[in-house]
């Protein structure tokens, strides 16, 4: 009986779909992100590099099905199946995750009444993901905390625990920009291919540890092989845009993985095109999660000149959604 209960929460416990690129891919985006960290930036997280590593791959271990409500909210923020919801254009995707979950519903309604079950049994959070808002979130949390650092610091208080606070944020959001440089987490081919498939690619949904797991592990992938080639740091006009456009370009090389693992290239550890593929999605991993932590440095550091109106639980704003309680957000103007 008790070897039969050990072997339920150990099924339990593996069966997660979508398990990210494993412990030295994300390992390798965070170190990679805060090594780049500029002079002009946080450089206090520089000291907390090896707690942000750590937590690159903790949001994993929160999708246990022995943890229900939260494998419950956790799964979607892994993935982002654009396939499934292209009755929305990224100029149309709601800039708030509950009005998100409300378009998704009145599509599955749609579908259910148009007869088209099938389509309508995966219009809904769970396969469609909800990778964009797990990371902006967590982003505007960083924000939030070094607006508070800053504050600790004029008042000459100690600052370790909200620099703690911080670089916890940060390790949990290079999760979730290295899981949208994954490719297939940005699409509905993610556990084997799925539907028509005139090139005969594997539906063997184990490509995605090949790809993700065992191929970086085979290439010894590391923070210095891609170190140098992280562009300087940017701010960003607008990171929720830069998220999705994150994922839109990651979704570009799906195919390519595909064909990558028809090839056997993924059993080769030394193969040329399988290395730049995973070198180029983890340099921009590392680079948006920098860029993500430097905006949220220049963020923290403004005035934020909001009006009255600009509360967006309030049901005098302009774009107040009953259905939600609250307005979406607003996009940020471009800088000048």
């Amino acid at each position: 009986m008790r070897l039969a209960a050990i072997a339920l929460v150990l099924s339990l416990v593996s069966t997660s779909p979508l398990a990210a690129w494993g412990e030295r891919g994300h390992h390798t985006a965070n170190r990679a992100a805060v090594l780049a960290i500029p002079d002009d930036g946080p450089v206090f997280l520089r000291a907390h590099e090896a707690w942000i590593v750590h937590l690159s791959t903790v949001p994993d271990s929160w999708r246990s099905a022995s943890e229900p409500f939260q494998k419950i909210i956790e799964d979607p923020n892994h993935g982002w199946f654009r396939e499934q919801f292209a009755f929305m254009t990224n100029a149309n995707v709601p800039r708030s995750r509950y009005e998100f979950v409300l378009a998704l519903d009145a599509e599955h309604r749609r579908l259910v009444t148009a007869g088209d079950a099938k389509a309508a049994s995966l219009t809904n959070v769970r396969w469609t993901g909800t990778l964009p808002y797990a990371a902006v979130e967590t982003y505007e949390q960083m924000v939030a905390g070094m607006r508070r650092y800053r504050a600790a610091l004029a008042q000459k208080a100690d600052t370790r625990l909200i620099e703690l606070e911080i670089a916890s944020y940060m390790g949990r959001l290079g999760h979730y920009t290295a899981d949208g440089a994954q490719p297939l987490h940005d699409s509905v081919h993610h556990d084997g291919w799925q539907g028509p498939n005139p090139k005969g690619y594997t539906t063997d949904p184990r490509v995605h540890g090949r790809f993700e797991s065992r191929f970086v592990d085979l290439m010894q992938l590391s923070a210095d092989d891609i170190q140098k080639d992280v562009p300087v740091a940017r701010v960003l006009d607008d990171p929720f845009d830069a998220v999705l456009a994150h994922v839109d370009d990651a979704a570009t090389f799906v195919a390519q993985v595909y064909q990558l693992d028809a090839s056997g290239a993924l059993e080769n550890g030394a193969n040329t095109e399988a290395r730049a593929l995973v070198r180029r999605q983890m340099i921009r991993a590392a680079a948006l999660l920098r860029d993500l932590a430097q905006t949220a440095w220049v963020r923290s550091g403004e005035r934020p000149l909001l009006a009255g109106a600009d509360n967006p639980t309030l049901s005098s704003h302009p774009h107040y959604n009953p259905a939600t309680g609250t307005a979406p957000a607003p996009r940020r103007q471009a800088t000048p």
